[in-house]
């Protein structure tokens, strides 16, 4: 366990600095060279002690005979660095965070393979409350035998999706959920371009489905923008 000395230099004084103030708390007041004896310590090295605790707000003196007397104030006064320092950093902080970096966007890409990757895809997508498409087939639906079901159980709560194809995919079943609303362009396309919550996926599927997820604002902002235009131009049903 600590000694109070050892304490008292935890607290920022030094050893003998310690000692000086410890036989200060013993007495009401006392002139220099008592202090200095009773603290072991040169006369000339206790003075230089006093003057340092007199500046750290840890003691006082009067003065009687003109010869000084010296006392030790309150030991909360111990705090006082502390709260000089808070205060500094309080006022130090505002200049720092004005010069933090703006902080990057989270950024990433995934890419996925097979009839497994098509459903990491498609439990992606549900669960946004939208998505929009551009190039779309609705071959996800005929593929993944459980999408008609899900699908219906997302109209009820309230999904909804805008989807842009080439005219001849008219008959595709995903056209039948009331949550889906088509347009038509007549452009060749394989690869479907899907933009939901905070990502843009590209997909082909064909005998081996290929998958790829970007998470990046940018780009999905440039893919809305994209899909807006295509949207005002393409026709409905």
């Amino acid at each position: 366990m600590q000694s109070t000395e050892e304490k008292l230099k935890t607290c920022g004084l030094t050893r003998n600095g310690a000692k000086v103030y410890l036989e200060l708390l013993k007495h009401d007041l006392i002139n220099g060279s008592q202090l200095a004896k009773k603290s072991g310590l040169d006369r000339t090295l206790t003075y230089q002690i006093l003057n340092n605790l007199i500046e750290k707000g840890l003691v006082h003196y009067i003065i009687k005979s003109h010869k000084k007397y010296f006392g030790a104030n309150d030991p909360k006064n111990l705090l006082n660095p502390l709260k000089e320092k808070e205060a500094f950093i309080k006022d130090f902080i505002p200049e720092l965070r004005s010069l933090e970096k703006i902080k990057e966007e989270e950024q990433e890409i995934n890419i996925y393979e097979g009839i497994e990757g098509l459903r990491s895809l498609m439990r992606e997508i549900i669960k946004e409350k939208s998505f929009c498409a551009f190039g779309a087939t609705g071959r996800a639906y005929d593929v993944l035998y459980e999408l008609p079901r899900i699908g219906k159980e997302l109209t009820k709560k309230g999904f909804g999706a805008r989807i842009i194809m080439n005219t001849e995919y008219k008959t595709q079943e995903i056209l039948k959920l009331k949550s889906v609303e088509a347009r038509f362009l007549d452009i060749k396309s394989e690869a479907t371009t899907t933009i939901f919550g905070d990502k843009v996926s590209i997909h082909v599927i064909k005998e081996r489905p290929i998958i790829i997820m970007i998470k990046d604002k940018d780009i999905v902002e440039s893919y809305k923008n994209h899909f807006e235009v295509l949207w005002k131009v393409a026709k409905g049903k």
